[in-house]
């Protein structure tokens, strides 16, 4: 019985974090972390897979840290085997992967879910039943745009690429807010 009140005390105390920035990750690598070293900053949180057509967008996530990190972009990257089991790699293995095959240099953390029963927090406080965009990730690559004040301002979905005129735009507007 203590045992599940420990458990209703975390994640209720996890599930009604105020921002963004106090929910507890594991980066790529098992640390626990948070986003809360990028207060300030605009955050792009990206779930991400290795072995999806959109894969490739790993390339222009980079590209656009590169361009937009002195300004205050950080983009987030999640991998997730909620979509066709298209990231069953273990975190290692996917760090190597990120790192190899497209250069990643941008935060990475460990795997997630982004929908049903086991969402992470983090996702639920965004598009769960009381986050501002609401409603479930459809696919791997659906990109979150969160503003400097850890609101979250708007989604993009898997065919919109890195490269996109509507996200750089959106980018750009909420590194100017």
């Amino acid at each position: 019985m203590k045992l599940i009140l420990l458990l209703l005390a975390s994640i209720m105390s996890t599930a009604s974090a105020a921002t963004v920035y106090d929910h507890e990750l594991l980066d790529i690598d098992g640390e626990k972390t948070s986003l809360s070293a990028h207060k300030g900053k605009v955050l792009l949180l990206v779930n991400v897979a290795s072995k999806c057509g959109f894969t490739r967008q790993y390339k222009g996530l980079e590209e656009l840290y590169q361009q937009y990190k002195d300004k205050g972009l950080v983009v987030c990257g999640f991998p997730c085997n909620q979509f066709g089991g298209q990231e069953p790699a273990s975190e290692g293995e996917i760090k190597e992967f990120c790192s190899l095959k497209f250069g990643v240099t941008f935060p990475m953390y460990s795997k997630i879910e982004v929908n049903g029963e086991n969402r992470h927090p983090l996702y639920e406080s965004i598009i769960g039943e009381n986050g501002p965009l609401k409603g479930n990730v459809k696919w791997n690559f659906t990109k979150i745009l969160i503003g400097k004040d850890g609101q979250a301002i708007e989604r993009f979905g898997s065919m919109t690429s890195p490269s996109s005129k509507k996200l750089i735009k959106a980018i750009e507007d909420a590194l100017a807010g």
